[in-house]
Order: structure tokens, then C-alpha cells, then sequence
């Protein structure tokens, strides 16, 4: 009866990671739908427009209202609100998460390395998807302010694929096999490994992924995270922010790597 209670919280605490996680990937969807209006309405075109109408207004003493400019405002009261609830939701995720790893004094070592790979996959598939940055170009023109020349936000898949396009295959390639291939593939060793730890190849998965995992993971991706920020920069002045997509394959990362020591672990005391 106490192993099924403790299944049943561990379960409630995956499916808290999903369901808050995707709501935070939601959230930062709509804050990337509402920057890129934002942009659109920030360039040097729509920008002469909304300088015109302020004038008519201005000139008008009030009785012309430009509504282009209170459009603006909203969109940008929009993007704050979406970028707010978009790092709640991702701060829940993680709180579920925090206490699923704390459930570890719970689980033998191998239910935590199977509950642990699930929970790995999670961040991995919120990691990949979701923006892990956006970068705005923008230049500061006299009379008109500031004007966005070009708007940019993508995940790991979207920077490899914009890697690709740009004929940069080998890097391309690169991210793809060690950013999302190899987690993949480690992920999936550690659900097979914790159902058949008796198996002689199990002990042999879990140091070679431990050892490929100490330096494919963090340098790859923090490469891939840059690539996309120096292919966009035009040497005008650029703004650029984190997305929770960071954050989610930062969490994937430290995941992976407690489930890899727990996978140790159980294999030992099976040899024990």
C-alpha cells in the first residue's frame, strides 16, 4: 500500500511537470506571437505613420485620437503579461520537479532512475520546442526613435534548422546529435536499463553516457544558444533575451546527470 501512495505522488508530480510546463511553453508562444506585432509596428514605415498621427492629434487638440499608439501600448501590456505568466508557470514546473528529485529518499534506485529519465524526457521535450532566445535588432533613428530592423526567436530545432538553410551542416549537425539525438537516446537507456538492470549490457550504457554526457551536454548547447544570437547580429544594436526553453534544458542537463549516478548505483548493487 505505501509503494502504490508513493507512485500515485510521483505521478501527480510528473504530471504537474507537464501540465505546468506546457503551459509556461504556451505562454511564451504568445509572448513571441505579441513581440513580433510589437516589431511590426516598430519599423521605420510604421513608425513615420504613428509620428504622422501623433502631429494630427497633437494639432487637432485632442479631437483626432491616435489609435495607433494605444495599440501599441496594449501589445506591450500584452507581451509583459505573457512574459509574467510564462515564468510562473515555468517556476511551478520546476517546484514540481525540485519535489520529485526530493522524493528520491522514497525510491529505490532503480524507480528513481525510471521515474527520472520520465522526468529528463519532460524537460528535454519542453527544452527543444520551446525558445531558448530572442533577439531584437533595433537602431535608434533621429526624429522616429527607435526602429526595429529585424526580430528573431528560436529554439535548439529552430537553430539547427536555420543552421542548415545557412549551409552550416557540419554545425548543424553537430547541435542535432548532441543536443537533441544523443539526450534522446540516453533518456531512452535509462527507461530500458531500470526495467532490465539484470542485463550485462546495462552496466556498459549507462558509463558511456555518463562519459559522453560530461562534455556533449552544457558546451554544445551553450554553442548552439550563441550561434543563433551571432547569425543574427548585424553589428547594429541588439536586444536580447533568455526564453524558459534555457531553462527547461538546463533542468533536462542536471536531470539526466543525477539519473545517470542512480543508474550507477543500481547497476552496482546488482553486481553487489
Amino acid at each position: 500500500m505505501k509503494r502504490i501512495v508513493i507512485y500515485i505522488w510521483v505521478t501527480v508530480l510528473l504530471g504537474g511537470m507537464v501540465f505546468f510546463g506546457l503551459r509556461s511553453f504556451g505562454e511564451a508562444k504568445q509572448y513571441e506571437s505579441a513581440t513580433l506585432a510589437q516589431v511590426k509596428m516598430m519599423s521605420a514605415k510604421a513608425l513615420v505613420t504613428l509620428q504622422a498621427k501623433s502631429l494630427m492629434e497633437t494639432l487637432s487638440f485632442g479631437l483626432y485620437k491616435n489609435k495607433m499608439r494605444k495599440k501599441l501600448e496594449k501589445i506591450e501590456r500584452s507581451r509583459k503579461l505573457h512574459r509574467s505568466k510564462s515564468m510562473r508557470w515555468l517556476y511551478y514546473s520546476m517546484g514540481f520537479l525540485v519535489l520529485f528529485l526530493c522524493s528520491f529518499w522514497l525510491l529505490s534506485a532503480r524507480e528513481f532512475t525510471f521515474f527520472g529519465a520520465l522526468s529528463a524526457g519532460i524537460m528535454l521535450w519542453l527544452g527543444l520546442f520551446s525558445p531558448i532566445l530572442t533577439v531584437t535588432i533595433h537602431k535608434e533613428i533621429e526624429y522616429l526613435g527607435d526602429v526595429v530592423l529585424s526580430f528573431e526567436s528560436k529554439g535548439i530545432l529552430g537553430s539547427v534548422e536555420k543552421l542548415y538553410v545557412h549551409g552550416d551542416m557540419v554545425i548543424a549537425g553537430a547541435i542535432l546529435l548532441f543536443s537533441v539525438l544523443v539526450p534522446l537516446m540516453k533518456i531512452l537507456s535509462m527507461v530500458v536499463i531500470s526495467l532490465v538492470m539484470e542485463s550485462r549490457f546495462a552496466h556498459g550504457i549507462v558509463h558511456f553516457f555518463k562519459w559522453i554526457g560530461k562534455w556533449s551536454m552544457l558546451d554544445v548547447f551553450v554553442v548552439a544558444t550563441f550561434l543563433v544570437y551571432l547569425s543574427t547580429n548585424k553589428g547594429d544594436v541588439s536586444r536580447a533575451e533568455v526564453g524558459v526553453g534555457l531553462y527547461f534544458f538546463l533542468a533536462y542537463v542536471i536531470v539526466s546527470m543525477l539519473v545517470s549516478l542512480s543508474a550507477e548505483k543500481m547497476l552496482e548493487r546488482v553486481e553487489g
